[in-house]
C-alpha cells in the first residue's frame, strides 16, 4: 500500500528502503496497543553503512545530520512493516537518538534534528515530537547514529 505519506516521501525525493534486517536477537519494530516500537535503525543503505566512525572526528556533524535522516528513514520503513500503510500514523510520539561521539563533540542536539526535521517535512504536524539525543562513546557496526522511535497508530491499523 501507499498513500499520502509515501507521496510526500516521493515529492522529498524519497523512497521508502526495504526493512534492515536485525543484527541480532531483536524485530525492527513491533507493536502494542495503539502504539509501534522501532529497534534503533542505523544510517543503512542497501545493505551497509555509508560512512563510520566518531562525530566531531571522522565524521562531520552535518554529515551525521543527513545520516540521523537516513536512520529515520528506515524506522519509518520498519513502522510500515508493522501498519502496511504509513497513513496510520496518529503521530510520532518521542525520537530517541543516539551520536557517536568524539569526546569534546557536544552537538547532539544538531545531529538528531536529521531525524526530526525529516519526520516534519514527511509527516507534518503528526511528525511533531518529544526526544531524546545521547553522545555515546560507540554504536553497532561503528555507525555514527542511531535512532529509535515510538509511533502512535490507528487502533485499527495497530490490530491488523
Amino acid at each position: 500500500m501507499s498513500g499520502v505519506v509515501e507521496a510526500r516521501l516521493a515529492e522529498l525525493g524519497l523512497t521508502l528502503p526495504e526493512v534492515v534486517p536485525p543484527l541480532a536477537a531483536y524485530q525492527p519494530a513491533v507493536r502494542s496497543g495503539a502504539y509501534v516500537y522501532t529497534a534503533g535503525q542505523l544510517p543503512m543503505v542497501k545493505g551497509s553503512l555509508p560512512v563510520t566512525g566518531k562525530v566531531g572526528a571522522e565524521v562531520s556533524a552535518e554529515q551525521a545530520k543527513e545520516l540521523a535522516a537516513t536512520c529515520a528513514l528506515n524506522a519509518l520503513a520498519a513502522v510500515k512493516s508493522v501498519i502496511g500503510d504509513l497513513d496510520a500514523i496518529v503521530r510520532v510520539v518521542k525520537v530517541v537518538g543516539f551520536v557517536a561521539s568524539a569526546p569534546d563533540f557536544t552537538g547532539q542536539p544538531g545531529v538528531l534534528n536529521g531525524a526530526s526535521e525529516l519526520l516534519g517535512e514527511v509527516l507534518g504536524e503528526k511528525g511533531v515530537h518529544a526526544r531524546s539525543a545521547v553522545g555515546v562513546a560507540v554504536l553497532p557496526l561503528d555507525a555514527p547514529v542511531e535512532v529509535e522511535l515510538q509511533v502512535e497508530v490507528e487502533v485499527e491499523a495497530a490490530q491488523a
